[in-house]
């Protein structure tokens, strides 16, 4: 049987582009890509058609209307359609090049060939219906961050773990690895993110041992680890924190992005109250991502 979904359509201003995709992400929406045209942008989300109903994509055209006019930016179109899987990998993926991400990283697509010249680590990604092509912002930041914690320039990294917390394509998980941790857990409550990493995990060439991709959330780490990364939803983030030591070594750290600007103070202090010490805020777009350290839960 074809799977079908809905494809959603926003047309709005390049400047609402973040709201509009967080809108979508917390919709459900289990990809997206999107188009510059001439100052305003084309954002596709797609969602399976035995999730949404029309009622449920009507309610959403308001919310992201909503969102959008209240920032003072112009009001978004909205459109949807029924298409088939096949018809949608086909349809975005001559949109979508190799992308260089902060030093060391180059995100590629499966189908595309790295440059000759390339020096960086290649990334080699077909996430299918997942999150994570490394295009937007919240998946650069935890990129970059990810090159920080695991530098080896002064001196060889020590044996690492980390989990990726909500692993969507898995992109962060794999580039972890390629960046030199040891093991790496990959966790999504989405089945179609379990296997769009498990087939990235064999496109990169990393073996099972290596990672350990599970359908849950953290509950599915089943080791402390030195390092989580999650980029997914600030409300999420803020409901998994409780439950972090179980899975954190002390000392360890964290990358938490998914965050819009003027949700980073609640996060933050969430963080705090859960015994992590925030040591920076990197911020594009209106995006941002917290790095911290964790301590110790509070006496």
């Amino acid at each position: 049987m074809v799977q079908r979904w809905w494809e959603i359509t926003v047309t709005c201003q390049a400047e609402a582009e973040e709201l509009v995709y967080w809108r979508l992400q917390s919709f459900g929406c289990q990809g997206t890509a999107t188009q510059q045209q001439q100052g305003r942008v084309l954002i596709q989300g797609y969602v399976p058609q035995q999730q949404m109903t029309l009622l449920d994509i009507a309610a959403l055209g308001v919310w992201i209307e909503q969102d959008v006019v209240a920032q003072g930016y112009l009001s978004p179109k909205l459109h949807w359609q029924l298409v088939n899987e096949q018809d949608w990998a086909h349809s975005w993926q001559a949109y979508w090049h190799p992308i260089p991400v902060g030093d060391r990283l180059l995100i590629c697509p499966a189908w595309e060939i790295p440059p000759r010249d390339n020096t960086r680590l290649v990334i080699k990604l077909d996430p299918g219906m997942a999150f994570g092509t490394g295009t937007h912002e919240t998946t650069q930041l935890c990129l970059e961050a990810l090159e920080m914690q695991l530098d080896q320039t002064f001196e060889p990294l020590p044996p690492t773990v980390i989990a990726d917390i909500g692993c969507g394509s898995g992109i962060l998980a794999i580039a972890s690895l390629l960046l030199g941790a040891q093991k790496a857990y990959a966790v999504d409550t989405s089945d179609l993110a379990v296997t769009a990493t498990h087939r990235n995990a064999e496109l990169n060439g990393i073996r099972a041992d290596q990672l350990i991709v599970r359908q849950g959330s953290w509950e599915q780490v089943l080791e402390l680890v030195d390092g989580v990364v999650c980029n997914i939803l600030a409300s999420v983030i803020i409901e998994i924190l409780p439950h972090l030591p179980a899975i954190v070594k002390p000392k360890g750290w964290g990358i938490f992005s998914g965050i819009l600007l003027d949700q980073a103070d609640r996060v933050a202090e969430q963080l705090e109250q859960q015994g992590w010490s925030l040591g920076s805020v990197w911020r594009r777009q209106a995006w941002c991502c917290l790095n911290a350290r964790f301590e110790r839960l509070p006496d």
